[in-house]
Parts: C-alpha cells; structure tokens; sequence
C-alpha cells in the first residue's frame, strides 16, 4: 500500500506564520550578552575598575596640584569618566571580535534577525556596562570630594554626554573588533591611543604644565575637550561657548563611525 504524500504548503498549513519581531530580536541578543557580564563577572570588573583608575589618577597627584590651589578631585574626576568610558569602548571591540572570530556574526546573517540587531544588541549592553561604571566613577568621586557643584540639572547633563561619549567611541571599537576578528590584537591596539590621547590631554594637569610644542595639541584634541566641558557641567554649568568644540568633535565621529559600524557589522565575510 503506498502512502500518500503531501506537498510542502499542505505539511506546513496548520503551522502558524512567523512573524519575526526586531525588537524581540534585539532584547533577547541584549540579554544573552547581559547574562553573560553578569556570569563571567565583567559587571564586577565594571564597577572595581573606576575605583582603581580614581585612586591611580588622583592619589599620586593630589598634593602637588593642591599647593597650585586645584582642587585635585574636582578637577580628575571627567576625565576618570572618560577612562571608564574607554573600558567599555575595548569591551565592546572585543566582544565584536570574538562573534566575527566564531562564526556567530556569520550565522546570524543566515537567520531572520534585522541587519542591525546585533550591532544594536551589542551597543546596548555595552551602554548598561557604560551606566554601571559610570554610576560607580561618581560614587568613588564622592568619596574623595568630588561634588556637582552646578545642581541637578548640569549633573544629568554630566552623566547623558558621559554615556554619550562613550556610545560615540563604542560604535568605532565595534567596527575596529567586527573587521579585525582578533579579541588579543585588538585589545593591544586600542591601549595605545587610550594612553596617547588621555596623558596627552589637560583632564590630567593643566595646559601650562605641558612644554610649549605641545601644548595646543594637548588643548584642542577631543579628549581634553570633553574632559573640559564635562568640568563645566559639574562646576559652573556648562555654555554654548564652553561645549561647542566638544560638540563639533563629537558630530565628527559620529558621521565616521556610525556608518562604518553599520557596514562592518553586515557585511558579508
């Protein structure tokens, strides 16, 4: 007796459409990468990190910036933000590379996932390492006097262009870590503008502590800038003269690396 077979429409007829959902999609990525902080202990390391650069920045520094009449703590504590920010960026590169290194970056270009659901997974849970760390920066500032001098306000302003800056420099590391493919390579890589930009930059000492030849390097390069309008925020408050150049720079690397993440991350390898 043969048995009857049925046509592909006819198997499938009482199985009921998908309907894939980006958002769904983007949750359940953000989630596996924020279970797995949570797992390996990054979210720990994301909070004893700040505590070791506040201490390593501020205690060496503190008495020979106070017989110039700077208050250390108040003037270190931006560009210890932007450290811990930097903490996220090689995070995030590295966690790039390692899904282009497996083969998983590769596999869910196969499946019905958005095109930028995995970039946006990863930026998101990159932003939840950023909000962890920041969190922790001010707590450790606080410890040591550092204060919001300007009020409520200029402190959210503080905190939103932190994580800001940090969005920003992540989108360049992710598009760094999906095109090298190299987690231990990369992470070399990416330390030595890190040190080169931040030594280099008067969040650390003031302009007039750098030699002559240096010194408009040291003033107009991005860093410093930040460093200086995230100063302004947390004492003062913060102009439009204060930040514009802040926000120049800032705009600049956006229109670089937004799009070169979106393209790094899918392209077809």
């Amino acid at each position: 007796m043969s048995v009857p077979t049925l046509r592909a429409d006819e198997l499938f007829a009482t199985v009921p459409a998908a309907h894939p959902s980006n958002f769904a999609q983007w949750r359940a990525l953000t989630g596996r990468v924020v279970w797995t902080m949570v797992t390996k202990g990054e979210l720990i390391v994301a909070l004893i990190f700040p505590l070791v650069v506040t201490l390593g920045f501020y205690l060496p520094l503190r008495y020979v910036m106070k017989f110039q009449g700077i208050d250390y703590a108040q003037y270190v504590m931006p560009i210890v933000v932007l450290q811990t920010m930097a903490m996220t960026m090689m995070s995030n590169a590295q966690l790039a590379a390692f899904e282009a290194l497996t083969g998983l970056s590769t596999r869910l270009q196969t499946m019905p996932i958005g095109t930028i659901v995995p970039l946006a997974s990863r930026i998101s849970a990159g932003l939840v390492r950023s909000l962890v760390s920041l969190v922790a920066t001010i707590g450790y500032g606080y410890l040591i006097g550092f204060r919001f001098d300007a009020g409520f306000g200029q402190a959210m302003l503080f905190c939103g262009f932190a994580l800001l800056v940090g969005l920003v420099l992540t989108f360049g590391a992710d598009a760094l870590g999906s095109l090298t493919k190299n987690p231990e390579a990369l992470s070399q890589a990416l330390t030595l503008p890190i040190l080169i930009f931040g030594m280099l930059s008067t969040g650390f000492v003031p302009e007039e502590s750098f030699p002559s030849w240096i010194r408009g390097f040291a003033r107009n390069q991005p860093i410093s800038q930040f460093s200086q309008s995230l100063s302004d925020m947390a004492a003062g408050g913060a102009s439009w003269a204060g930040v514009w150049v802040s926000l120049v720079w800032l705009g600049g690397l956006t229109i670089f690396f937004l799009p070169l993440a979106v393209w790094a991350s899918v392209r077809r390898s």
